[in-house]
């Protein structure tokens, strides 16, 4: 061999060598698959810090209603394509968790909450609560005279000037829907007194809305004057969007919903879902996403003094069987649905 051959051989071994110490030092990328329905402006906010600390996770979301999602997770159960379900109501979680769509994983601050507040096996934890309210067009409503009560929203000076968005994809109208049945349910063991009170309200509604954005631009063009709604949305639309807004939490009390996390059974990223899982859910961030998004944190270490200070305002809060209406919300819903919407004017 010649000693240009012996020479460019060496050179050939080093430049190997070079190079395979590179790839083994460099960090692996990852992927990550968020479904959601906390909206484009949290979610790119939450990923953008993420990346931050781990330059190298590829991460794509999709945003949608949290019922849509989990149809979704469902018809993927064989072929699970997302990795963490960030965002619906705990009855939604629940029925999921039952029917076996949820890994469990318990997160390291899993003391920080209530027993109510997750799963006992660990398939989600709640980190946002979410009150439901009375919200109105404040130029179009003296505050005096809006509703301070649910059976408020009933009187026919409201007749339509009352927009509703469409509960059977929405998580916090299923929550209102069913809490209004519930308050006759619990004295009677029946829903019908909850259907008349739906009947009375149909009568007052201009318009059942294809989503609260929809909902929430039309109360602002005075398409309509007051409506229900979950507190985080109002103050979103109220501070960020300067809609004319304001609001009323019940005088009897208000369904709140806890929020909530969980990794998708079979995810194809687990790692990657449990490090974003962890990293969405710390003191830092649920304070936040308490200030930015208006996300009332759930864990019980947070700093209270660094929250908004109408957070720490204290509220009545319904007691409501959730088991009960997640058990039976489909069946009131499919009767509203069937046999009250649009027929009581």
């Amino acid at each position: 061999m010649s000693l240009k051959t012996a020479l460019a051989l060496t050179l050939l071994c080093l430049l190997a060598a070079v190079v395979s110490c590179n790839r083994s030092t460099a960090p692996a990328s990852s992927k990550l698959l968020i479904y959601t329905p906390h909206g484009q402006a949290q979610l790119r906010d939450f990923i953008a810090r993420y990346k931050q600390q781990h330059p190298n996770t590829d991460i794509q979301f999709l945003d949608m209603g949290s019922r849509e999602i989990l149809e979704r997770v469902r018809a993927e159960r064989n072929r699970p394509q997302a990795d963490l379900w960030w965002g619906a109501a705990h009855t939604t979680f629940q029925t999921a968790a039952d029917e076996n769509l949820l890994a469990a994983y318990r997160p390291s601050w899993s003391d920080k909450v209530a027993t109510a507040k997750h799963d006992p096996q660990d398939r989600w934890y709640g980190i946002y609560e979410t009150p439901e309210v009375i919200v109105y067009n404040s130029e179009a409503v003296r505050p005096e005279d809006a509703p301070r009560d649910w059976d408020d929203v009933l009187d026919p000076k409201w007749r339509d000037k009352v927009l509703i968005r469409n509960p059977n994809p929405s998580d916090s109208m299923r929550a209102i829907f069913g809490a209004m049945i519930w308050r006759f349910y619990k004295d009677t063991g029946s829903p019908e007194k909850g259907y008349d009170w739906l009947r009375r309200l149909d009568a007052n509604v201009h318009e059942y809305t294809a989503d609260g954005t929809l909902m929430m631009q039309k109360l602002a063009r005075r398409e309509g004057a007051i409506s229900l709604w979950n507190l985080p949305d109002v103050w979103i639309y109220k501070e960020q969007r300067s809609f004319p807004l304001a609001y009323v939490i019940p005088a009897s009390g208000t369904p709140v919903i806890s929020d909530g996390i969980a990794i998708v059974r079979g995810a194809p990223n687990e790692a990657e879902a449990q490090r974003f899982y962890e990293f969405a859910t710390t003191p830092e961030n649920l304070i936040q996403a308490a200030r930015t998004y208006y996300r009332i944190p759930v864990r019980t270490d947070i700093d209270r003094s660094l929250l908004p200070a109408w957070m720490n305002e204290p509220f009545n809060r319904m007691p409501v069987d959730w088991d009960l209406l997640r058990n039976q919300g489909n069946e009131w819903l499919r009767y509203w649905d069937t046999e009250i919407r649009g027929r009581s004017k």
